[in-house]
Formats: C-alpha cells, structure tokens, sequence
C-alpha cells in the first residue's frame, strides 16, 4: 500500500464476529484519524424530493446545469459525493439518464466525490477503465473503492508482522475464483489458493463433478502442499494449512465454495482434511466451535439484492452469506457462524472511504493552488439505491472527525416504491431525502450547501 495516512488494518484471524447488528460500530479494522493522508491508489426532470431530517429541496430549484458559478470560491467546498455504481450511475453497461453528466459537472467544478461499490471481480485499474468508456468521463482509481479494495491492508496486518497474511496461505472464491486470485495476488497476497486446486488435486473432496473439466482444468494450480489424510504418514507441518478465507465477490458455484469452507470451520487450525477435537465440546465457549485456530471468514460485503438488467433485482453475495450461515446452523446444532462481513453498510468500510475521499479532495485542492490543509469535510453526500447497505450505512457511520454522511436515496435501483415502498424506508432505513435519480441527488444537496449556481 502506497503513502503512510493509514495504518494497515488488522487481520482479526483472533477476533472474528458473527454479522454484526451495528454496522457503524467502531471498526477492529483501526486506521489513522488523518483525512488527508493518501491511503494509496485502491483504494432530467424530476418529483419534488420527499425529505426528513437534511432539510428538504426546493421545488422551484434552478437546473443544476444552466449556470456556471461566477466566481472562484476564496474557501474550498466543505462537502463532497460519495456514489454507488448499479442502480445509480449504470444499470449493467448502460448509464442511466443524467449520471454522466453529473459526474463532469462536479469534476468541472472541483467537487470531490469517489465511488463506492459493492461490486468487485475486477481489478480496480480494469473497473475504473470500463466505468469510464462505459460513462464517457474520465475516472482514476485515487477515488474508487470496491467492496474488496480494503482487503489489501490485510497484507500487511494491523498491529504488527506477526499478523500479516502476505507469506500466509488464503483461499479465495468469487464469480470468478481464478480472477480473484490474480486480484489478491495483485495486492500483495503470496500464497493464494482456489476451489479448483483443492478439487482439481483431489477429486473426491467434492464428488460432483460437471465443472471440473469444463471450467475447473483451465484455472487450476497444483497446491502448495498436499491435504492431510489419516493414515497416510504425512505429518500436518507438511500437509496443506489454510490460514485465511476471502469472498471477494458472488460466487457461482455455491455447493463447492460451501463445502470447503465448511471443511475449514470444522478443521483444527485450518489443516484441510482434519476435524477438531473440540468441535461440539460442551465445557467450552460455543460448544468449541470455530475454537481450535480455523481460519477467519472474510466476506467483502453483505447485498441481499442488487439491480442488474433484470426488472427484478437479483441475489447478491449477502445471499451466499446467508446460505453458508444457514449451513453452519444445521451442521452446529443452531450456533452462529463466526464471520467478518465489509462492504457497506459496515463501519470500516465507510471510514476507509472517508480516508480516500479526503486524500482525493486534499489532491484536488493541491492541483488548485491551495497548500495549506483543507480542513475536515462538513457533509458527505452518500447517493445510493439500496436501503439495506447505501442508507443504513451511512445513516450509522459515525465519523471520527465529525463529518456528516447524509444519505440520498435514489429510484432508479433496487428500491422503489412499487418494491417495498415507503413501508421499508423506517429506522436506519429511513434515508434524508428521496429523489429520482443521481442528477436530482446532486442537485437537492448542492441546494442544501447554499451553492452559487
């Protein structure tokens, strides 16, 4: 990781959790409070808004295009977009209505803004050159967080070498596991496995096979070490060890993905092939379930649904999740599966892009002429279509520096109101204004921050 604004998250192999019911908790992840350091490169018309809380947009508002301000501010914006990708600015590979625009009206005005998705697969350099053909506007990755980005901190580890994963052997799954691998390689994963080697290597770990030469023969690599077998002579220092587990984005191949995973909960020490003494133990906690060393379970982010190119929104990795949870309760006897769930609406993710967001603002000003430090952002406006991971996390992050995150809710993804309607929009669903779309978010606050148009 490029630039010393942030300290590496740690890895947490010791301190896993369930899904956590605050999702703006304070984060074991720690990072520095700075919100200027560079934590490197990862990481038409409308209806009257509906609002609450915010304040509320003017009906009689001035097209957020005609005008051009007139005069070079003497202070820098105190407030800044923070943008989901689907459902807000693409619906697959087509832009909606206005969300180009939108992005260069705020570029051509010096407004800080990144996008954060949930969305991953892809290397960041790859996405962002997509985003920006498929957008027409010019993006780099200073201002872009996948749901996985933060995961390259856990190369490093937080407090200390002794925690860090980079020598450490991970296994990875995704959409595309083989894709994932080269993702995780990329941030500076050494040793990284797939499904497909462990089935490749030994066909009897899972004994369905339709994939395993159409898709699994082109993607494998031999292990690094050979998986324990009772009996067999092979010591366990010498036997395959899994020392962590990373979901980078929605897998395809559920029954594989589960069954490995499972096979590492219930290992001793993540030794693929054995099973825990303390497994189902009454004296200790959990009944000594995930209590013998078993790797920790990483999920880049917890969407039930997200918009695609369907008229109904899809399973996400939130589904996935939920599945190896529902697996882990038969298999436990109802014990909750032990796990670290990023992404939003999670805390560490919303903090980790606060700290992007004010290296990116911070550079901005710098281009501007202005050297001293720009001080803490005001308001950061979290435009998104999903209430479960744009509004509530938003609505919960509690900013270390007191910045405001204010989320907008748009109609043009995964809520609307023939889908759950304004019965779902109640608690840390409720988002401070609904609009119709990105250009109509961006318009509402910009009203709201008394911008001269």
């Amino acid at each position: 990781m490029r630039g010393g604004g942030v300290r590496a998250l740690s890895a947490v192999a010791r301190g896993v959790t369930g899904a956590s019911s605050s999702p703006g908790a304070r984060s074991r992840w720690p990072v520095t409070r700075s919100t200027t350091a560079n934590p490197g490169a990862y990481l038409s018309s409308t209806r009257t808004p509906q609002a609450s809380g915010c304040g509320s947009a003017s009906s009689s508002a001035r097209a957020l295009y005609s005008t051009q301000r007139e005069t070079k501010s003497e202070t820098p914006p105190s407030f800044a977009f923070a943008f989901d990708i689907d459902g807000v600015l693409l619906h697959v590979a087509k832009p909606i209505p206005g969300a180009a625009k939108t992005l260069r009206y705020l570029q051509d005005h010096n407004i800080p803004f990144i996008l954060l998705t949930n969305g991953g697969g892809k290397l960041e350099a790859e996405r962002v050159k997509d985003l920006s053909s498929k957008l027409g506007v010019h993006l780099t990755t200073e201002n872009f967080v996948q749901s996985h980005t933060p995961f390259r901190q856990l190369v490093e580890g937080g407090d200390g070498e002794e925690n860090s994963l980079r020598d450490k052997t991970i296994l990875v799954t995704g959409a595309d596991a083989a894709k994932c691998r080269d993702i995780a390689e990329s941030y500076g994963f050494k040793n990284v496995i797939t499904p497909a080697d462990i089935l490749f290597a030994h066909p009897s770990v899972f004994p369905f096979d339709p994939l395993l030469e159409s898709v699994y023969a082109s993607t494998h690599r031999a292990l690094p070490k050979p998986i324990y077998a009772p009996g067999g002579g092979r010591s366990l220092t010498n036997s395959l060890k899994i020392d962590a587990m990373f979901v980078f984005n929605d897998p395809r191949d559920w029954a594989l993905d589960i069954q490995v995973i499972a096979d590492l909960l219930l290992s001793h020490a993540g030794y693929l092939g054995t099973y825990s003494s303390k497994n189902a133990d009454p004296s200790l906690p959990a009944c000594g379930w995930q209590q013998d060393g078993q790797p920790p379970l990483y999920f880049s982010n917890a969407d039930l649904f997200w918009s695609t190119g369907f008229h109904l929104p899809r399973f996400g990795q939130g589904a996935f999740q939920a599945a190896v949870a529902g697996v882990w309760r038969r298999i436990t006897g109802g014990h909750e599966l032990q796990r670290r769930a990023i992404g939003k609406p999670y805390g560490e993710t919303y903090r980790f892009a606060e700290l992007v967001l004010g290296a990116h603002r911070h550079e901005i000003l710098r281009t501007q002429g202005y050297h001293e430090p720009p001080g803490t952002l005001r308001s950061v406006y979290m435009v998104g279509d999903n209430p479960e991971s744009d509004i509530a996390g938003a609505n919960e992050y509690a900013s270390e520096v007191g910045t405001e995150w204010c989320s907008v809710l748009v109609r043009t993804g995964v809520w609307s109101p023939e889908r759950g309607g304004q019965e779902v929009l109640k608690g840390r669903l409720e988002p401070k204004v609904v609009v119709d779309d990105v250009e109509a978010a961006v318009r509402w606050a910009l009203e709201r921050e008394g911008w001269k148009m």
